[in-house]
Protein backbone atom coordinates (compact mmCIF):
# COMPACT_ATOMS: atom_id res chain seq x y z
CA UNK A 1 0.00 0.00 0.00
CA UNK A 2 1.29 3.44 -0.94
CA UNK A 3 0.44 6.78 0.61
CA UNK A 4 0.67 10.53 0.13
CA UNK A 5 1.32 11.45 3.75
CA UNK A 6 4.58 13.28 3.03
CA UNK A 7 2.88 15.41 0.36
CA UNK A 8 -0.10 16.15 2.61
CA UNK A 9 2.21 17.10 5.48
CA UNK A 10 4.02 19.54 3.19
CA UNK A 11 0.72 21.10 2.11
CA UNK A 12 -0.34 21.57 5.75
CA UNK A 13 3.22 22.47 6.80
CA UNK A 14 3.38 19.94 9.62
CA UNK A 15 6.26 17.70 10.66
CA UNK A 16 6.23 13.97 11.26
CA UNK A 17 6.39 14.77 14.97
CA UNK A 18 3.36 17.08 14.70
CA UNK A 19 1.37 14.38 12.91
CA UNK A 20 2.50 11.78 15.44
CA UNK A 21 1.28 13.92 18.33
CA UNK A 22 -2.07 14.57 16.61
CA UNK A 23 -2.61 10.84 16.03
CA UNK A 24 -1.09 9.73 19.36
CA UNK A 25 1.60 7.50 17.81
CA UNK A 26 5.37 7.82 17.66
CA UNK A 27 7.24 9.82 15.04
CA UNK A 28 8.90 6.54 14.05
CA UNK A 29 5.48 5.08 13.26
CA UNK A 30 4.68 8.00 10.95
CA UNK A 31 8.09 7.63 9.31
CA UNK A 32 7.57 3.89 8.78
CA UNK A 33 4.14 4.52 7.25
CA UNK A 34 5.56 7.16 4.88
CA UNK A 35 8.30 4.74 3.80
CA UNK A 36 5.68 2.00 3.22
CA UNK A 37 7.37 -0.21 5.81
CA UNK A 38 4.30 -0.28 8.04
CA UNK A 39 0.63 -0.46 7.13
CA UNK A 40 -1.47 1.54 9.60
CA UNK A 41 -4.55 0.19 11.30
CA UNK A 42 -7.89 1.29 9.92
CA UNK A 43 -8.32 3.56 12.94
CA UNK A 44 -4.97 5.26 12.41
CA UNK A 45 -5.57 5.64 8.66
CA UNK A 46 -8.92 7.30 9.38
CA UNK A 47 -7.35 9.64 11.94
CA UNK A 48 -4.67 10.67 9.43
CA UNK A 49 -7.28 11.25 6.72
CA UNK A 50 -9.35 13.36 9.11
CA UNK A 51 -6.33 15.53 9.98
CA UNK A 52 -5.71 16.17 6.28
CA UNK A 53 -9.46 16.70 5.71
CA UNK A 54 -9.54 14.21 2.85
CA UNK A 55 -11.12 10.80 2.24
CA UNK A 56 -8.86 7.94 3.28
CA UNK A 57 -8.67 6.83 -0.39
CA UNK A 58 -6.91 10.10 -1.28
CA UNK A 59 -4.19 9.44 1.30
CA UNK A 60 -3.74 5.66 1.02
CA UNK A 61 -3.98 3.57 -2.13
CA UNK A 62 -3.05 0.16 -3.48
CA UNK A 63 -0.29 -0.19 -6.04
CA UNK A 64 -1.47 -1.02 -9.53
CA UNK A 65 -0.60 -4.48 -10.79
CA UNK A 66 0.52 -5.01 -14.39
Amino acid sequence: MKNKIKIERAIKNITQDDLAKLTKVSRQTINAIELCKYIPSTTLALKIARIFEKPVEEIFFLEEFD
